[in-house]
C-alpha cells in the first residue's frame, strides 16, 4: 500500500492534481499529470500516481510508485514503475521512467521492449522505431525485429519494414506464427495498394487497408486539412449517409467479384435496422446471424454497439475467423475506441456518432439546442426510410479531396486479391495518417 508520509509534490501542476485527489477525483488528477509527464519531476509524479493508485486499489502500481518516490534514480524502481503504469493503462506516465531506466542500462532488452510497448500504446511509432534501431545489433528476431517491422509500417516507412522483414526468420515458438502471418499480410496488402494509392501521410483509405484489410467507403468532407484527414470527430448521422455507405458497399462487392447470397442480421437494434436496409440495396434475403455461414454480408452499424447487445461478445468472437465468402461491413467505426474485431468494409471513421434514429440534437421551439427523442418505430419502417433516402452528400467545407465512385472501385479492383484474407484481429494503432481527436 502506498504511504505518502505527509509528503506533497512541489510542482504547481502536480499540486493541482493532488487537490483533485483530496476531492476524490482520480480521473481529473491523472488528466493533469499526463500532459507534463515528460518534464515533471519523476519522484513528484510518483507521489501523485501512488496516491491515486492507493485510492483505486491498484496495489502493484502503488508499491512501484512508492519505491520510485523514495529513490528516483534507481534503475529497478524506474522499470517497475514504468511496467506497472503500462499494465494499468497509463503508458504516457510510463515513458519517462522507462526511458531513464534504459539510459542507465542501455543493453537491457527487457526495458527496451517495455518502452516500445508504451510508445506503441501512445501511437508514438517513430520513437519506437528509433529505440529499436538503436538496439538492432543486440536484439532477438522475435519479438524485437518483428516489433521494428511493425512500427515501421505504423509510421509509414515501408522501405524499412521490407528490409527488416527480409531479415526476419520464421519463429521457433509457434505462438508467434499468427503474428508473423498478420505481418506478412500487411506487406502483401501494401504491395497491392501501391500501384493505385499513394500510401502517404494523408492516404486514409490506403493505410486502413494495409493495416487491417479494411476498405474504407467514404471520407469526412469536413476538416481534412485542419487535422481530421478524412475522419469524423462528432457525427450526427443521417439516412442519406447510411444509404451512401450501402451503395459503396454494393460497388465494393461488385468490383471485388463477391456474390453474397444473404445479409446476416446482428441482434442489436442499430445493426438490425441497417442490415434490413442492406438486404434491400443488395437484393438478397436477410437472415439472423449464424456462425460459420458462408457467402453472406454481416452488417453492423457500430461494432462497439453490437458488443453491448445480449450475446454480442460471443458473436463478435465468432467473427474473428472469417468464413468463406463472408464479408463484415461496419457503417460507423470508432477509430479512438477501436472494436475488438476489424471489419472488412467500413463506411466512415468517427470518434462519436449518433444514429439517425437516435436521440439527435435539434433546435427547440425557443431556438435552444435540445436532444430529441429516439425513433421507436419498427426496424422495418426505419430501414425503408434508409432505402428511400437521398444519398447525395452535402458540399462539406470544400477542402476534402475528391473521392468519386470510379476512384473507389479502381482501388477495390487493384487490391481485391489481398482482401478477405486471414483473421479479423483488432487494430492497435491509428497508423501513419494522423487525425485530431477530442476529449
Amino acid at each position: 500500500m502506498f504511504s505518502r508520509k505527509n509528503r506533497r509534490p512541489k510542482s504547481a501542476d502536480l499540486l493541482k492534481a493532488w487537490e483533485c485527489l483530496d476531492a476524490g477525483d482520480i480521473p481529473a488528477a491523472l488528466r493533469l499529470v499526463k500532459p507534463g509527464a515528460e518534464t515533471l519531476p519523476l519522484a513528484e509524479t510518483a507521489l501523485v500516481v501512488g496516491r491515486a493508485a492507493a485510492m483505486a486499489g491498484f496495489d502493484d502500481l502503488g508499491k512501484a510508485a512508492a519505491a520510485l518516490a523514495e529513490d528516483p534514480g534507481k534503475g529497478q524502481a524506474l522499470y517497475d514503475f514504468g511496467y506497472a503504469c503500462v499494465e494499468r493503462g497509463l503508458p504516457s506516465l510510463a515513458i519517462p521512467a522507462l526511458r531513464d531506466a534504459l539510459r542507465g542500462n542501455p543493453g537491457a532488452l527487457t526495458v527496451m521492449r517495455e518502452l516500445v510497448s508504451a510508445y506503441e500504446r501512445e501511437g508514438r511509432h517513430g520513437e519506437a522505431v528509433e529505440v529499436l534501431t538503436r538496439h538492432e545489433n543486440d536484439f532477438a528476431p522475435w519479438p524485437d525485429r518483428y516489433l521494428l517491422v511493425f512500427n515501421a509500417i505504423m509510421v509509414g516507412d515501408l522501405a524499412l519494414a521490407r528490409r527488416q522483414h527480409a531479415l526476419l526468420p520464421d519463429p521457433a515458438d509457434p505462438r508467434w506464427v499468427p503474428t508473423r502471418d498478420r505481418q506478412r499480410r500487411m506487406l502483401e496488402r501494401a504491395a497491392s495498394a501501391e500501384p493505385v494509392s499513394p500510401l502517404g501521410p494523408t492516404d486514409l483509405r490506403g493505410w486502413q487497408f494495409v493495416m487491417g484489410g479494411t476498405i474504407l467507403g467514404t471520407l469526412s468532407p469536413f476538416g481534412f486539412g485542419a487535422g481530421m484527414t478524412g475522419r469524423y470527430a462528432w457525427l450526427q448521422d443521417s439516412y442519406g449517409q447510411c444509404l451512401e455507405g450501402l451503395l459503396r458497399l454494393r460497388a465494393l462487392l461488385d468490383a471485388a467479384g463477391a456474390r453474397p447470397r444473404s445479409v446476416s442480421l446482428l441482434p442489436d437494434r442499430d445493426s438490425r435496422i441497417l442490415g434490413l436496409a442492406a438486404a434491400k440495396v443488395l437484393g438478397v434475403p436477410a437472415e439472423p446471424f449464424a456462425p460459420g455461414r458462408e457467402d453472406t454480408v454481416v452488417v453492423a452499424y457500430d461494432l462497439n454497439g453490437s458488443a453491448q447487445a445480449e450475446g454480442g461478445p460471443e458473436i463478435l468472437g465468432q467473427l474473428f475467423d472469417r468464413a468463406p465468402g463472408q464479408v463484415l461491413h461496419e457503417h460507423a467505426s470508432n477509430w479512438t475506441d477501436v472494436p475488438v474485431i476489424t471489419a472488412d468494409s467500413v463506411t466512415l471513421l468517427h470518434q462519436s456518432v449518433v444514429a439517425p434514429w437516435g436521440e439527435q440534437l435539434r433546435a427547440g421551439e425557443d431556438g435552444e439546442v435540445e436532444r430529441g427523442p429516439a425513433d421507436d418505430r419498427p426496424a422495418e419502417r426505419i430501414a425503408a426510410e434508409i432505402v428511400g433516402a437521398d444519398p447525395s452528400r452535402g458540399e462539406g467545407d470544400g477542402r476534402t479531396p475528391a473521392d468519386p465512385l470510379a476512384a473507389f472501385t479502381d482501388f477495390v479492383a487493384a487490391v481485391h486479391g489481398s482482401w478477405l484474407r486471414g483473421d479479423r484481429a483488432r487494430l492497435t494503432s491509428s497508423g501513419p495518417v494522423p487525425s485530431a481527436r477530442f476529449a
